[in-house]
């Protein structure tokens, strides 16, 4: 059977346009990596503060000296906790029986890059030996310093002795003569451990190191409010 030229043109073009697929891709303004290193920097931070005297009391969340990046989650984060410790978040500081002043001293992340291998080499006039990398490692870290301080709403005076708390989360990348990258850190173990056992905590066992202490219990405590709670 003889086929045409214009024929198997028409041929090869629909079967050339049978085979071609596009796809278009985007990426949030923020990568997915960094906000899980600021978050995880602030869970580990929020961990090591002991909320429990706060169990049965009015407390009002100052906020006037936190700022920074992911504001929101850090304060949604110490009201989910004063909450989850039998507290309850007044909405007003004249309703409360607790001021709680929380501040924020560094939540932000950084890089670094560093490998081993042999530095390029010029010779002048003769050769240039290109820089050889037989290891390479890209470290990314989040920290959050968070610092608190409790006032009696009533007195002004401090309950007990407040305190800061640093924490660290980090993700690295490393590759081995151009084969990788294999990651590890505390983003990498988050995200794994959530994926197989839905459930994670990075920090248990760390030493609690902002204590607070507790004024009067209060007989009409009011309720964490905007969730259908009472007021």
């Amino acid at each position: 059977m003889l086929i045409r030229p214009a024929a198997a043109a028409a041929l090869l073009m629909l079967l050339s346009g049978a085979g071609c697929a596009t796809t278009t891709t985007s990426n949030t303004a923020r990568t997915a990596t960094e906000q899980l290193l600021i978050s995880n920097a602030i869970d580990q931070s929020l961990d090591k503060v002991d909320f429990s005297a706060f169990a049965g009391q009015r407390v009002f969340l100052d906020d006037k000296y936190v700022d920074g990046v992911d504001k929101n989650y850090l304060l949604g984060s110490i009201r989910h906790r004063i909450v989850y410790h039998g507290g309850f978040v007044a909405p007003a500081a004249d309703q409360a029986d607790i001021l709680l002043e929380a501040r924020s001293g560094g939540i932000g992340t950084d890089q670094s890059e560093t490998f081993y291998g042999l530095p390029e080499v010029v010779i002048p006039g003769m050769i240039t030996i290109p820089e050889l990398k037989f290891i390479t490692r890209t470290s990314q870290r989040g920290m959050a310093k968070i610092a608190f301080v409790a006032l009696d709403a009533k007195s002004r005076n401090i309950l007990g002795q407040g305190g800061t708390s640093l924490a660290m989360a980090d993700a690295n990348n490393w590759s081995v003569l151009g084969i990788g990258p294999f990651k590890s850190g505390t983003v990498k173990d988050e995200v794994s451990a959530s994926v197989v056992s839905g459930q994670y905590n990075p920090n248990s066992g760390l030493p609690r190191s902002v204590v607070f202490g507790q004024p009067t219990v209060s007989s009409e405590p009011y309720r964490l409010t905007g969730h259908g709670s009472d007021q």
